[in-house]
């Protein structure tokens, strides 16, 4: 039977990614650092390890007889202060990698993401050629793309590192960015930065799963792979559909790119001036993210990863509806 270590498993993606490989006959151990955490990563089907990734000793007693770690936790906001991100995304990812090694684990994929580019070039059709930006915007991206750093330098000897890049990670049970969008737009404060009829990629997250699971399986050491659900599609009618399925009208109010700039960086340099820890009502990097066109190529993983993406965009809708017309099984 093979075995898994996952970080992060009571989140979004590692509740799935544990429910996939259980699926597949592996034994799965998970960290949790709560009794909340706790609970998620035994209704997902995965073995508690207590601890966190500051805790050397969890991570290698959990590492212990596992082929390979799934390295999905992360801090993932877009506020906060600059010592959590780089404790948790940075050094975080550092004792994971040295943990695999101390613990005989010949492979560690890493969860990490397309906003490594943001601070670049506009990112249209990127694919894994493109550099990541040399002037970061935003703590995520910038402390996303030095994890990414530590894991190509574990990348020797014994333990082999792979990167999956997923984009706009949606679905049932989301608990980042549908319930955001709906807070917005039942507030009132949700507004189309340019109208919304740019291009987006987005990726399932069972179709993250796959895709990480095919880097265990089948990654070339030290390689990066984009996973997406496929052709791009508009950002305002997917997100309308999503937000129809919750049974909300699509918002009509709009505004124009450049103000929508303006307005996040003097709302960023005001909470920034005043030290506030509540994350800003806009900012500089979901002004890039979800207020223009960005769309990542993932040949690369469908060519050496056999990767496939097998929830279409409509199935995976179809199942969100169904959950949030049933909020008990939603989970």
């Amino acid at each position: 039977m093979k075995r898994a270590f996952v970080t992060g498993g009571s989140g979004f993606v590692g509740r799935n990614l544990i429910a996939l490989l259980k699926s597949r006959g592996w034994l799965v151990r998970a960290l949790a650092r709560s009794d909340a955490a706790e609970v998620a990563v035994r209704e997902a089907g995965g073995e508690v390890v207590r601890g966190d990734l500051d805790d050397d000793k969890a991570l290698r007693a959990g590492m212990t007889d596992c082929e390979v770690v799934f390295h999905a936790a992360a801090n993932v906001e877009q506020w906060g202060k600059r010592e959590d991100f780089l404790r948790i995304n940075v050094a975080g990812t550092e004792r994971v990698c040295l943990a695999a090694r101390a613990s005989g684990v010949s492979r560690v994929v890493h969860i990490s993401t397309e906003a490594v580019l943001v601070g670049g070039p506009h990112i249209v059709n990127a694919d894994e050629s493109w550099p990541r930006a040399t002037h970061p915007i935003g703590l995520y991206p910038e402390t996303k793309g030095l994890a990414e750093e530590k894991v190509l330098e574990a990348n020797t000897g014994s333990l082999s590192t792979v990167i999956v890049r997923p984009r706009l990670i949606w679905g049932k049970g989301d608990t980042s960015l549908l319930p955001k969008i709906i807070a917005a737009v039942r507030a009132g404060k949700f507004a189309w930065i340019g109208g919304g009829h740019h291009l987006t990629s987005t990726c399932h997250v069972r179709n993250v799963c796959e895709g990480a699971l095919c880097a265990a399986e089948r990654g070339k050491p030290g390689e990066i792979y984009f996973l997406t659900d496929g052709k791009p599609v508009e950002l305002r009618g997917f997100l309308t559909h999503m937000l129809a399925a919750a049974g909300l009208p699509e918002p009509k109010r709009e505004v124009p790119k450049w103000l929508a700039r303006v307005a996040a960086t003097l709302v960023e340099f005001v909470w920034s001036l005043f030290g506030l820890s509540s994350e800003p009502p806009v900012t500089r990097l979901a002004t890039i993210l979800i207020g223009e066109e960005v769309t990542v190529n993932d040949a690369k993983a469908r060519r050496e990863l056999g990767y496939v993406g097998a929830v279409t965009i409509e199935s995976g809708l179809a199942e969100l509806g169904a959950s949030l017309r049933s909020p008990a099984t939603s989970d």
